[in-house]
Order: C-alpha cells, then structure tokens, then sequence
C-alpha cells in the first residue's frame, strides 16, 4: 500500500521479518509518535552536517517504527539562531524546524516516487547521499502485497516502482499519492483489479510499517494540542536528564491508542516549554504523563538530541510493547 501522491508495493516476506515484533497479529492500532525540536538544527556547522543529522532521526524513526515525527520550534529566539547561520540563510527556510521537516519528508518518499513528488530545493542539496530508510514501503521491484504509487491521469494507471504503471479501479488525480492493494500474487496487477486504500491500512489489518508522517508546529505545546488524532494522544513521554530514573524491567506503561514521546533541543524541554509563550505550565513535567532519563549512567556530560532519540526509543520499545 502507499501514500498520498503515487505507490508503494511490499513484498510479503520481507514484511514478515520485518513485522517479528508484532508477535503474530494481524493488525496494528495503536501508534507512536515522536516529537523533536527543531532547534536542534541550529548548532550544526554546514548544510550537509545538518542533512546528516536529520538523516540520524530519519532512520530512528524507520528503525523503532515511528508512525509520526512532530517537529516544533521554540519560538522566535530559535528562528533567528537559525538565520544566523550562514548555510541556513541560504536554503531560504523560514526555522531549522522547517529544514528539518523537509529533509524528514523528503526521505520518507520512496526512491521511486521522488522525483515526480519531491520539488527542487536548496535544503536538498545532500539529502540523496544519506542512507535509504530501506523501509517496507520502499519497495523493491520483485515486491508485491502493498504499494505506493503516483496516479497518472484518467483510466487510471499509477507507477508503483516495477517499471510498468499498473491500473487502479478509482480514478485518482493526477500526481496524487495513494496507497494500493497489492495482493500476494500478480493476478490482480495483470486483471486491473488493483484498489485505493487508506494509508493506514497496512498498519490496521496487516501489522506492517508503513512510513512516519511529518507536522510542523510552532511550539511545543502544539505538539499537543494540534493532534493528529481526533482522540488527541492517551500517553505521553518527556525525556529529560532531569526525569525520573527508572530500569526498563520496572516501568509499566498501561494500554494506549497514541503514544507521544518528545525530546528537546540543545538546553532540553524545559528551555523549550520556556520559550513556548503561550503555556500557563510552569513545570515542564506536568505536560507528560511519564517525565523519564532513559540514560541514568551516561558518561559523557552531554547526550546530543539525535543520539538521545536512539537511546530512548530502544529504552521505551519494550514496555510499548507490553503495553499493547
């Protein structure tokens, strides 16, 4: 299946191994987010150091199954640190939450899609030499179950990436991508039985990942309150060096329907609640449901935002898990 503006395809095998820690489910309802400062752009020394970094959270994302990547500003003073920077004035982006969206969603597009999907930018400049999310939705061409494509006008034909356009029954405008049903094997592709589903439906009847989506916001309470989810989300994460300090064994995490997990810029949440202007929250804890240093026994001084998300997300997978 695919997304939004042209096809995925999957292969059902590799989705298997890909999907072991769905412990034999045949669907997925539950989600987890991740949000991040965008401010974290702001220290990098180059354009393609900042690619770079965006690169890490991408595939951290990919790796621990990210179903969304909030980015959020912390405000006015987080804007001009940015355009400060020589390389950030040159890509013409407003924030290094704006940088930072456009490289997530640039790599989160199949390989195949791109071109068709992705404009120009100066922000892209080194985005095509970062490692391949290489995630079930970036399918290769022997792959058929689930796929993205790009609609191709009237009829309707859409490229899923195996070199031919194959026919859909809806017709879908133009450049549009869409996710479409597969099938296991290629009889539906050579009948023209192939049908529009919603993006989540990978994830809903079969488990699979199937790509984060990206939100910008402009601080960090919005990352709340601007939900993606009508329901808004039922558990949240802060991760601080000031949190509470918990062994993965013991934290219980009580069943849930969307999960948020947010991480701060370069000064941490608590900078970022600061700056936000529109809080009436005076500690930052009270915004989360768990406030959690997911690293007790660092020995560095410091835990750079990128490698605070891996550390993090391989802390909390587990006990996600029991929770569903």
């Amino acid at each position: 299946m695919g997304k939004r503006k042209h096809g995925d395809r999957e292969e059902q095998r590799d989705a298997d191994s890909s999907q072991a820690l769905d412990s034999g489910s045949s669907g997925r309802k539950y989600t987890v987010s991740l949000a991040v400062s965008g401010s974290i752009i702001n220290n990098a020394q180059s354009l393609e150091l900042a690619t770079r970094l965006a690169g890490q959270i991408a595939r951290a994302a990919t790796i621990f199954r990210i179903d969304e990547i909030v980015v959020f500003d912390d405000g006015e003073s987080s804007a001009s640190s940015f355009q400060r920077t020589g390389w950030g004035r040159e890509t013409g982006e407003a924030s290094g939450g704006e940088f930072l969206a456009r490289v997530l969603r640039y790599l989160e597009v199949p390989q195949y899609l791109r071109r068709a999907l992705v404009p120009m930018h100066k922000s892209l400049r080194y985005a095509g030499q970062l490692p391949p999310l290489d995630s079930p939705h970036h399918l290769r061409k022997q792959a058929c179950c689930h796929s993205e494509k790009v609609a191709r006008g009237n009829g309707c034909y859409a490229d899923v990436g195996l070199g031919q356009d194959v026919l859909i029954q809806e017709t879908v405008k133009a450049g549009t991508r869409i996710t479409v049903a597969m099938g296991s094997t290629d009889k539906n592709l050579k009948r023209g039985k192939l049908s529009v589903v919603p993006s989540s439906t990978p994830r809903e009847s079969a488990g699979l990942y199937w790509g984060y989506t990206v939100r910008v916001v402009d601080r960090l309470t919005k990352a709340f309150s601007d939900s993606s989810f009508e329901e808004g989300y039922d558990y949240t994460i802060g991760t601080s060096e000031h949190g509470e300090k918990v062994l993965t064994s013991d934290l219980r995490v009580p069943s849930f329907r969307h999960a948020l997990i947010v991480f701060g810029g370069p000064a941490g949440l608590e900078e970022s609640l600061e700056l936000d202007g529109s809080s009436t929250v005076k500690d930052v804890r009270e915004l989360f449901t768990r406030y959690l240093n997911t690293c007790p026994l660092q020995g560095s001084r410091t835990i750079r935002t990128e490698e605070a998300i891996f550390i993090s997300l391989q802390f909390l997978q587990e006990p996600l898990l029991r929770a569903v």
